[in-house]
């Protein structure tokens, strides 16, 4: 059996530029949750604007259903926190309420005086995301932005 050899010339060359790639890719990645977040903000904010009445009178909401909009102030407490890096080619960024009431409305929960009352489930994040991820629109996101950062190089 004869031996073989493999000669390899430019290893600092090849690791720079691999390292070159990954930055190329994290910073796409971080682009693509950018975006990812404030189309995610935009579609709850047009979930929160499915109905609406005036003050003091009854929801047409039902359970199950996106509260409806009385003064406006649960959408426009829709922010985007992020993206923030979480390690190499990892961001994360967090939509949501800063109403104090946001939570118990997408969740349900015990409320009011003494706990007198039971305010159901009405959600508006999750079927907000879930509609962008059944149709391909984050996904798409991220697919054009590494495809754009491997076409650069």
């Amino acid at each position: 059996m004869s031996g073989s050899s493999v000669e390899v010339i430019g290893l600092h060359q090849l690791t720079a530029a691999l390292e070159g790639l990954v930055g190329t890719f994290d910073a796409a990645t971080r682009t693509a949750t950018a975006q990812a977040s404030h189309l995610l903000e935009r579609e709850i904010k047009q979930t929160l604007s499915t109905s609406s009445h005036p003050r003091g009178t009854p929801t047409p909401s039902r359970p199950g259903e996106p509260p409806s909009l009385i003064t406006g102030t649960l959408r426009r407490s829709i922010t985007v926190k992020g993206p923030t890096p979480l390690g190499r080619g990892r961001w994360e960024a967090q939509i949501g309420p800063t109403a104090v009431y946001g939570r118990i409305q997408e969740l349900g929960g015990i409320t009011g005086r003494g706990g007198a009352t039971e305010l159901p489930p009405r959600p508006y994040v999750r079927p907000s995301y879930e509609k962008l991820a059944a149709s391909g629109a984050l996904a798409n996101l991220y697919y054009s932005a590494w495809r754009a950062a491997m076409s650069h190089h």
